[in-house]
């Protein structure tokens, strides 16, 4: 297993990592490791392409039906001649 260090973490953010730990009854060390699995997993089960984000931002609303117009006959192609 690797191991990181990190530096110049604010006061106020190390605080929050404990009383977060604290609360779920981890270590800091251990809440951290929790935090940035999480935080890498989520950006791996993100939308591939915009039909699938976009599917995934309304599908809470429901679907829409959509009117499709009457087909009739093809035109007749364009003369350039």
């Amino acid at each position: 297993m690797a191991s990181i260090t990190i530096r110049n973490l604010d006061d106020d953010v190390k605080t929050r990592l404990r009383v977060r730990a604290a609360e779920h009854h981890r270590s800091m060390e251990e809440e951290a490791r929790i935090i940035l699995r999480d935080a890498v997993n989520d950006i791996r089960k993100g939308p591939r392409n915009l039909a699938e984000f976009t599917r995934n931002c309304f599908a809470s609303v429901g679907g829409v039906d959509l009117e499709l117009p009457a087909r009739g006959p093809m035109r007749e192609p364009s003369d350039f001649s």
